[in-house]
């Protein structure tokens, strides 16, 4: 088992790029705001999501762009100090599969961790 992290920011970052000839079993992934705590909302951040394959489907050698058809939570909302996890689903992803997160923010405030298995 492996895990990787990332400070997540306003731009698409890969948490996770499986290697050639490789294949992984995504088990969790954990994003937490490191904000403090603040009722009034003004430290709650959003992120997205994206599960992007290296090539796309039915159009062979082709690629699939992040964007609605790879997204798999959108405008997923932290409030500060507060924890997501992602568990509930297991995917596994082949070679050259992208994990990818983004931000409403450009101030990395959320950080990511993910575990997973080689299959």
């Amino acid at each position: 088992m492996a895990i990787a992290n990332l400070l997540i920011d306003g731009t698409n970052q890969s948490i996770v790029t499986v290697p050639a000839g490789k294949q992984y079993a995504i088990l969790t992934l954990v994003v937490c705001n490191t904000l403090a705590e603040d009722p009034t909302g003004a430290n709650d951040k959003l992120f997205d999501l994206y599960i992007v394959p290296a090539v796309a489907s039915p159009n062979p050698g082709g690629s699939i762009a992040i964007g609605a058809q790879t997204q798999i939570a959108k405008a997923v909302k932290v409030a500060g100090s507060d924890t997501f996890t992602f568990d509930t689903e297991k995917m596994v992803l082949g070679a050259g599969d992208q994990v990818v997160l983004t931000s409403s923010s450009a101030n990395p405030n959320l950080s990511a961790t993910i575990s997973f298995l080689e299959v």
